[in-house]
């Protein structure tokens, strides 16, 4: 037996090498889930909003603290239950802030929820609190706002981030945790169009037929086509096909894939839906125009002065008997216009 070179097909990267599916959770069924670890830039996006929410719940804190401490006896108030108002709000403020969220949000901060981020186990379990608060212990400590050498710590952090292959920080490293995507990537592609061979037939096409559903379902394959893998992408194609062929006339003229056919009776479809949409704005700028945008007004010159010949003395270097020209006088405001009624 000799060893025999591995085919194209065996060698095509399919969905699961993707870069959008990193992060390595796998479902009870032994099934890889399509989903994306959070890198140092959204996760950075994510902790600045968590900052300014901490610094608004903080501010909150100490006016409800001072008007606390303003109500008590004069003899109870001193450095040490300051200190002590101080240390609490602050453990509230740095641990019990991302804990309470990700306990009782499902892994999720207000900054994470903005972002779309979710802490999860690496299993792909919901988070615990033991990993909530281990997070956010290390966090203080040596992240952020790193309170045991602060500048050498935040260096430490960002190098683990980059270096990790899930991107986790040191607090999921401790804890056992995972940053993951909530929202999927997405490839926003143009509408698809006819090749040049084709544009004769997809105009002659009669897609009366031809529900939003089913081309709904062939847009989405059209766009989602370069992220599936054979031989599924081609069976997807073909039952499509098979679909659309069946209530279009007339047939294709030439042998071609079938991406090629579902693309060019899209985009038929899409060229009369703009005409029609641009027929019926003429329509209605033409039996309303009030409700059509007004085109911009240019700008109203003044009109020349009326020249009338008045008999004079002719200008220097002019011939005797020409006429002077001069500008009639405009009519005077003042006066109104005579109004005479018709005999």
């Amino acid at each position: 037996m000799t060893a025999q070179p591995p085919s194209p097909a065996a060698t095509r990267p399919t969905a699961r090498t993707l870069p959008w599916s990193d992060a390595g959770l796998v479902s009870g069924e032994a099934v890889e889930l399509d989903v994306r670890v959070a890198r140092l830039g959204s996760r950075v996006l994510a902790l600045l909003v968590d900052v300014l929410c901490q610094l608004m719940v903080a501010l909150v804190l100490a006016m409800l603290v001072g008007l606390v401490l303003s109500a008590l006896p004069i003899g109870v108030v001193d450095a040490a239950l300051n200190g002590a108002t101080a240390t609490i709000s602050m453990v509230l403020v740095l641990v019990g802030y991302p804990v309470l969220w990700e306990r009782f949000n499902g892994g999720r901060t207000p900054g994470k929820l903005a972002v779309g981020l979710r802490v999860v186990s690496l299993d792909g379990g919901p988070v615990g609190l033991r990993q909530s608060l281990t997070r956010a212990l290390v966090g203080v400590a040596v992240e952020w706002p790193g309170l045991v050498l602060p500048l050498l710590s935040w260096a430490a952090g960002v190098t683990v981030m980059l270096t990790d292959r899930r991107g986790r920080r040191l607090g999921d490293l401790v804890a056992g945790t995972l940053v993951i995507h909530t929202r999927a990537a997405a490839v926003w592609r143009p509408v698809a169009t006819a090749v040049p061979p084709l544009v004769g037939w997809a105009y002659t096409l009669d897609l009366s037929r031809l529900d939003d559903d089913l081309a709904l379902a062939a847009r989405q394959y059209l766009a989602r086509v370069h992220q599936l893998a054979e031989p599924a992408r081609a069976r997807l194609g073909r039952g499509l096909w098979a679909e659309v062929s069946a209530v279009i006339t007339p047939p294709p003229p030439l042998a071609a894939p079938d991406t090629v056919y579902l693309a060019a009776v899209l985009g038929e479809r899409h060229r009369r839906a703009l005409h029609r949409i641009q027929r019926g704005r003429a329509a209605t700028a033409a039996l309303w125009p009030e409700l059509s945008p007004a085109p911009p007004v240019e700008a109203i010159r003044p009109a020349a002065p009326e020249v009338t010949a008045v008999p004079g003395p002719p200008a220097p270097g002019a011939p005797a008997g020409a006429p002077v020209l001069r500008p009639a006088a405009a009519p005077s405001q003042a006066d109104p216009p005579v109004v005479r009624p018709r005999v």
